[in-house]
């Protein structure tokens, strides 16, 4: 499912009460824009049942560049990382059984 799909489906949901693709559009970019903001300012958005988006350090090491096999240095850095909620688990989990049968 991409972005589009996305809208789509929020807009074929009648209880969402949204009732064109701009809105429906605007609505997605806003819940974007939302977990940005709150990832920017307290480096965690927590959405209970879906998941955890939070900011993680990652130490500075040494690689291999493939190409020429030579040792290089990568700096530190920042990076989000999403932990999958319970409600979101049981979810896929169920999808994933119901494909086995």
């Amino acid at each position: 499912m991409n972005k589009q799909d996305l809208i789509e489906a929020i807009l074929a949901n009648k209880e969402a009460g949204i009732e064109s693709k701009a809105a429906a559009g605007r609505a997605v970019d806003a819940v974007l824009d939302g977990i940005t903001a709150g990832i920017k300012k307290d480096g965690l958005v927590q959405l209970i049942g879906f998941g955890t988006f939070q900011v993680k350090e990652r130490a500075a090491r040494t690689g291999r560049n493939p190409q020429t096999g030579a040792t290089i240095k990568i700096k530190a850095s920042k990076t989000v990382s999403f932990k999958v909620g319970a409600g979101l688990k049981a979810t896929a989990a169920a999808k994933k059984n119901s494909k086995k049968k």
